[in-house]
């Protein structure tokens, strides 16, 4: 009997989801909305208080996407080691995953940054007007970054969850297995 890996699988996804959806929504919805402040010392200090309430919520999706994570690669880890494609695949979403949180760490220690600045005046979160102090310019020239390679890097890490669930397929699970089996099969 194999065992069910539903939570995990949930916990995985979900937190995922969570991850991607809130850095996509920020990125759109929030910084966007913080541009449109009437007041330009208004602006930083909304999209800060935005992001300061969303943090906890992100933290737990990613802490549920690791977590979820761990257990499904133990359950499938002789997959991994035998089922051809499954180990490059695993590599990659690994990779995904360390790059995604690198840049979500650095973008909350550079929003942490912004939010120690108090008022200034900047024309949107991520866009400094001509009266930003210079050290808030490059933090948010920096975040004007991030906050498209975070949703880039989840959404890279969900293609990979689909092809990955397409390599559990009994067709995909017997012809990897096979495929191992070769002689002069590629790696």
């Amino acid at each position: 009997m194999t065992a069910d890996n539903t939570v995990s699988r949930s916990l995985h996804d979900l937190g995922l989801a969570t991850w991607f959806g809130g850095s996509l929504m920020g990125a759109v919805g929030l910084n966007g909305a913080a541009a449109q402040v009437e007041e330009p010392k208004q602006r930083l200090r909304v999209a800060d208080a935005g992001w300061n309430r969303w943090t906890p919520v992100n933290l737990a999706g990613i802490a549920a996407h690791v977590a979820g994570g761990a257990v499904l690669l133990g359950a499938n880890k002789g997959r991994v080691a035998g089922q051809q494609g499954v180990a490059s695949a695993t590599v990659v979403k690994t990779a995904l995953t360390g790059a995604a949180l690198a840049a979500t760490a650095w973008s909350r220690a550079l929003g942490a940054k912004l939010d120690k600045a108090g008022e200034v005046s900047v024309e949107g979160s991520t866009e400094p007007g001509v009266a930003t102090p210079d050290d808030v310019a490059k933090a948010q020239r920096q975040l004007k970054v991030l906050q498209w390679v975070i949703p880039a890097l989840t959404g890279a890490m969900l293609v990979v969850n689909a092809r990955m669930g397409e390599q559990q397929r009994p067709a995909q699970v017997s012809g990897g297995l096979l495929g191992r089996l070769r002689p002069g099969r590629a790696a």
